[in-house]
């Protein structure tokens, strides 16, 4: 099995759905406008910076979910994927897909963002296999909190190789195609890293060991 692997957020998509949700939330007048903002934007910058406390992060987002009937949640994210998520499609993105579908390639998603956002995109996208950071339920519902090893830097890996495991495959031939410089411990374990969009910081990287590099959005 060759695994075509893709980044979700600023890859396949030309936004981040996991601080766009935040956004969303704060439009709907769901969230305390100024205090949630605040908070949803230094969080993203921290990533950018590449220091996100990534469990601080999930936490505080899947604390919206906390209590609330999945009713109200699912209608809510069907609307954010309508008005958020359906204009930053790719078509680029989506033929590079079907590229992969056509050799007969293995599709993943790994993605940080949390499953109730991703779960959804990932289907649309005709990708089964979604590694995703997991929002915690029980029989009330969400929790709140994460469950598992988050998918995020280090832990990309951590939760890939568990697959990998489960699943009696490789890396062999595998690529990987992302934005961020936080994908860096995946990037290098794979025989065919690929960037894409990249922020500068991968693509100095990108050009330093002879990385291929493209664009999902250009016309």
């Amino acid at each position: 099995m060759t695994l075509a692997i893709f980044d979700l957020d600023n890859t396949l998509i030309a936004g981040d759905s996991d601080h766009l949700w935040g956004e969303f939330l704060v439009a709907r007048g769901i969230v305390d406008a100024g205090g949630f903002k605040a908070a949803n934007d230094a969080f993203y910058q921290d990533y950018l910076d590449g220091r996100l406390d990534i469990v601080a992060y999930q936490e505080f987002v899947l604390g919206v979910l906390k209590g609330r009937p999945l009713e109200e949640l699912y209608a809510w994210r069907e609307c954010y994927l309508e008005e958020v998520i359906r204009p930053l499609w790719l078509p680029r993105a989506e033929q590079l897909v079907e590229d992969h579908r056509a050799q007969g390639h293995k599709l993943m998603i790994i993605t940080a963002t949390n499953d109730f956002i991703t779960t959804p995109i990932a289907a649309r996208l005709g990708i089964d296999t979604l590694l995703a950071t997991v929002a915690e339920r029980d029989a009330n519902g969400y929790t709140g909190h994460i469950s598992g090893i988050p998918c995020y830097r280090e832990g990309k890996v951590a939760r890939l190789d568990a697959w990998l495991g489960e699943h009696h495959e490789t890396l062999a031939g595998s690529y990987f195609y992302s934005d961020s410089h936080n994908d860096l411990p995946l990037l290098e374990k794979v025989d065919h890293p690929v960037v894409v969009d990249a922020d500068d910081k991968l693509q100095r990287t990108a050009r330093r060991r002879g990385w291929p590099a493209m664009s999902l959005r250009a016309p």
